[in-house]
């Protein structure tokens, strides 16, 4: 009796064995349905604090922001202990951090990364730059090339993306730093000389370049190329023409896709299809202004964009081309296809399997990588089934 009952509880255990290394197997992994085909989603790095921007270093090296003020290194695919040395003091205040990363064109020459992060003085805070050379696993020689003024004390709508442009220029998206919306027209966001709600245009110094399109207006920002937007989380280069474009939270709906164009003026909050938090009441004038421009496409409701990418690979031919951007409050991956300027259709992939979709780049293999949002932030490849 007592050697059949342990062959059961031997046969329990073994059965659960299996099961447990099933299961342990497909953790992590799940197969993702798209209007083009099957694809893996999968995790590649966990035990990322709040993770927020990435780069990758080589094929399977990555340098990634956590926006509770470190900088981490991936080598061969494994999170490294500790963290990239030399940054300065960076605290997280609300939604601001250590925020977007870019390396600079010629990087495998000067070693340059820029990092953008809410900086404090004098207990108020703004999104900066700085720009540091890497090291092995220190950043040196730090400067901070652009402050985005005034400093708040608020922790609200800090931007940040980076992305260099073909003549090696740094484009830097901002937040509007929260102010009211009531304030319509004499809003932060619609005035030139401060950097609420801009998009900034700087050379890689931090020099600000003779053609931006207020440079010679009195009281205005050097470094502004378009005014009023709201707090944009995403910015990618469009493959073919080269032009900026930029995707921005709205207020309870009104997420919006904006291609960048100098001196432009973008609307918020004069213009806006959001309203107001909690009481849905109207925002601004409407959602039309004959001197302000008009989104190329909009989220109503909103899906809380961050993160942007214009896929140009060749893993996944049939969306060579497409848009992705991520999505926060739902989770998605979301795919956009266009026709020239235009976006004529949206398939939204992932439900929260992994969670909020912080940032999305496409790797130097051609597979897709996102981060998640969360205190046990993960680090998703995207590839083909085979």
């Amino acid at each position: 009796m007592p050697c059949g009952h342990t062959n059961q509880i031997n046969r329990s255990l073994s059965g659960l064995l299996i099961l447990l290394l099933f299961f342990s197997a497909r953790v992590g992994s799940i197969e993702l349905n798209s209007q083009s085909g099957t694809f893996i989603a999968e995790v590649v790095v966990e035990d990322l604090d709040h993770p927020w921007g990435m780069v990758f270093l080589d094929t399977d090296d990555l340098l990634i922001t956590e926006r509770t003020g470190k900088l981490r290194k991936i080598i061969n695919w494994q999170l490294q202990p500790g963290e990239v040395q030399g940054l300065p003091d960076i605290q997280e205040i609300g939604q601001g951090g250590l925020l977007g990363i870019a390396l600079h064109p010629e990087f495998d020459d000067n070693r340059l990364v820029y990092l953008s992060y809410a900086g404090r003085e004098r207990g108020r805070y703004g999104t900066e730059v700085l720009r540091g050379s890497l090291n092995d696993d220190r950043l040196e020689d730090i400067e901070v090339i652009f402050k985005a003024l005034p400093k708040e004390n608020r922790g609200y709508h800090f931007g940040s993306r980076l992305v260099f442009a073909d003549d090696g220029i740094l484009f830097v998206s901002l937040g509007d730093r929260g102010g009211s919306p009531s304030s319509g027209r004499g809003h932060p966001s619609q005035q030139l000389n401060n950097h609420n709600g801009s998009l900034i245009r700087i050379h890689d110094d931090g020099s600000v370049p003779n053609d931006n399109p207020f440079v010679d207006r009195a009281g205005a920002r050097d470094e502004i190329y378009t005014y009023g937007n709201r707090n944009m989380q995403g910015m990618a280069m469009h493959p073919e023409t080269r032009e900026i474009w930029t995707h921005e939270h709205g207020p309870q709906g009104g997420d919006e896709i904006n291609i960048m164009r100098p001196g432009i003026n973008y609307g918020w909050p004069v213009i806006t299809y959001g309203v107001n938090y909690g009481t849905g009441t109207k925002i601004g004038e409407g959602t039309h202004d004959r001197y302000m421009e008009q989104p190329i496409y909009k989220w109503v409701p909103s899906i809380a964009p961050s993160g942007m990418i214009f896929y140009t690979g060749d893993a996944f031919p049939k969306w060579n081309g497409n848009l992705f951007v991520g999505s926060l409050k739902f989770g998605h991956l979301v795919r956009l296809e266009l026709d020239g300027n235009r976006i004529v259709h949206e398939e939204r992939l992932l439900n929260f399997e992994f969670g909020r979709i912080r940032d999305v780049i496409q790797g130097p293999d051609d597979y897709i990588y996102l981060l998640t949002d969360s205190s046990n932030g993960k680090l998703i490849r995207i590839r083909p089934v085979n």
